[in-house]
């Protein structure tokens, strides 16, 4: 199986956003069984004695309407033994991967990515949680997640 984590700063916006697409696209392709994939934070600031808090609800509103339900989903923080499970961390913006590389250390090195990048741009993904546009980082999060999931496919880690 094929680990994936996606990350953002406090993992109620961005990263569960893009578990939940992913999964969905794996799911509709017949592929959900061939993944491991999650979300996390770079931050505890969604974290409370231990428990994390649940999507924030505009990005569940979201996700709902493209039938997409992320219900259960609390944020976590990455952590450093993430890297035994994972084989890819897909950041949302240029913070967060400094961030991850910090975190994670040198046993990441060629594990860390930048979401656009996939889909040939070098772009963050916006913070909803600020401008909130969900819509926006939706469409943004879904090219993201197509273009990675077709980039796994070249490379031929799937079939």
């Amino acid at each position: 199986m094929i680990g994936i984590m996606f990350v953002c700063h406090g993992n109620i916006c961005r990263s569960p956003m893009a578990e939940f697409i992913f999964k969905d696209m794996l799911k509709k392709r017949g592929l959900e069984n061939e993944f491991f994939v999650a979300s996390s934070a770079t931050s505890t600031e969604e974290i409370w004695s231990g428990r994390g808090n649940p999507v924030y609800p505009p990005a569940v509103e979201e996700l709902a309407r493209h039938g997409i339900k992320c219900g259960g989903k609390r944020a976590v923080q990455l952590n450093r033994s993430d890297l035994e499970k994972y084989h890819m961390f897909i950041g949302m913006d240029s913070a967060n991967i400094r961030n991850m590389h910090r975190m994670l250390g040198e046993g990441a090195r060629g594990k860390i990515y930048k979401l656009l990048e996939f889909a040939g741009r070098d772009a963050d993904v916006s913070d909803p949680w600020y401008s909130e546009r969900f819509d926006i980082a939706y469409k943004d999060i879904y090219e993201g997640c197509e273009a990675l999931l077709a980039c796994l496919v070249k490379e031929e880690m799937i079939k």
